[in-house]
């Protein structure tokens, strides 16, 4: 992996050649649901690049030319942290940049996961609201400058994010025990269940990389038609096959999708962080009211 990033960044810079200054500060966030959160503190401050898009896999991503560009002539990098992004530390050490590199998760209490770390921490607009508050304080320490500025923009965010907290809790809340279970493709919603008293079961585990075997799928499946569940979805960024099957095997209907792991493209219902959440609590509470 090292080689093959040091051999993009050697293109890069055959072919750019040194970056002209840029009047604004170039952030580089790791994926698209982080790009966002950065984009709402930074405002017009800041010029934010996203190397995971909309609707892509950072389970499964490979860098590229363009965002070993982006990651060298960056002055700041956001990521996840917590085992999410694991081609981000190659692809920063071998950029050749001097950015200052900031871990949103910081202080966040993670959850574990047949125990491994579940990394998908902002499934829970709490932890969000910490990644705010964590990006604001990077930019500070970047930019004392305008240390004000990203403060002003993480409180009005983070007001926003608490009401749809509260909403969600409120909603939730009124469904009976039964009503509770969720069943998505991977297990990418722990936070969520968390927050809300939810139950979610998948067939895949933390990383979408993995398969599940033939006896793990086989149990969930007469788990799901012995106890019922209160919705089934899909997901923006794994393949609807192992949902399908599971609808078929139990009878379940399929209640919609969910957006995971990344925003969906322009024009979508989950182009911001928000909206992505007000999407997928819609989403399910829609589909355990009803039965779906």
């Amino acid at each position: 992996m090292k080689a093959l990033l040091s051999g993009l960044i050697l293109l890069v810079l055959s072919v750019t050649g040194p970056a002209a200054a840029a009047d604004r500060i170039q952030v580089v966030a790791s994926f698209s649901i982080l790009g966002d959160m950065v984009r709402q503190v930074t405002g017009d401050l800041a010029e934010v690049t996203t190397i995971v898009g909309p609707d892509a896999d950072a389970h499964v991503y490979e860098p590229s030319t363009s965002d070993a560009k982006a990651v060298a002539g960056a002055d700041v990098i956001f990521v996840n942290g917590l085992g999410f992004e694991t081609w981000s530390s190659a692809l920063i050490e071998t950029s050749g940049g001097d950015a200052q590199v900031f871990v949103a998760t910081e202080g966040v209490e993670p959850l574990l996961v047949d125990g491994e770390i579940d990394p998908h921490a902002w499934n829970a607009l709490t932890n969000g609201m910490i990644y705010v508050r964590n990006i604001a304080a990077g930019m500070a320490k970047v930019d004392a400058a305008n240390a004000a500025t990203y403060s002003a923009n993480a409180d009005a965010y983070v007001e926003q994010l608490g009401k749809v907290h509260d909403n969600a809790v409120s909603e939730f809340s009124a469904l009976p025990d039964e009503r509770r279970t969720v069943v998505t493709a991977h297990d990418a919603f722990g936070y969520l269940e968390q927050a809300y008293g939810l139950t979610f079961l998948a067939p895949v585990g933390i990383d979408t990389d993995a398969e599940p075997s033939a006896s793990d799928l086989a149990n969930l499946i007469d788990h799901l038609n012995e106890t019922g569940a209160g919705a089934l979805f899909v997901e923006n960024i794994t393949s609807p096959a192992l949902v399908e099957q599971i609808s078929r095997e139990t009878g379940l209907e399929i209640g919609g999708r969910l957006f995971s792991d990344a925003l969906s493209e322009k024009g979508g219902p989950a182009t911001s962080y928000v909206a992505m959440f007000e999407h997928n609590l819609r989403a399910l509470i829609t589909a355990l009211q009803s039965g779906s």
